[in-house]
């Protein structure tokens, strides 16, 4: 049988950034929890981890198959997400503390709203 025959991992979408979060199950381990394929993009995933839908995020990986590229977008999210949640004077959620904490690192920088 030829590769034909295989369904393809590849997203359909054309020239798009995927992001998955890596969550820490406990003893289960680490793992990519299900995510459908149109939510997997970054507002998405910002939302989700404010929301605490995560219960204990590691890292956020960033794809896009059309480019052929793949990175480790943790840093940028997590600063993503102080970002907002200072110019709306939130605190942090605790369900991602450890995770902003890891990439940030606790001494961050707070965002300044202007007027």
């Amino acid at each position: 049988m030829g590769p034909s025959c295989f369904p393809s991992i590849v997203p359909n979408s054309h020239d798009r950034n995927f992001y998955l979060v890596i969550n820490n199950f406990g003893n289960l381990g680490t793992a990519f929890p299900e995510t459908d394929v149109g939510e997997a993009d970054l507002e998405t995933t910002i939302n989700d981890l404010m929301s605490g839908q995560y219960s204990e995020p590691v890292r956020v990986v960033a794809f896009n198959t059309a480019e052929h590229w793949a990175k480790d977008a943790s840093e940028d999210v997590a600063r993503e997400i102080m970002r907002r949640l200072d110019l709306a004077g939130h605190e942090l959620p605790s369900s991602i503390q450890g995770f902003v904490n890891s990439h940030l690192g606790p001494d961050r920088q707070l965002t300044l709203r202007l007027a």
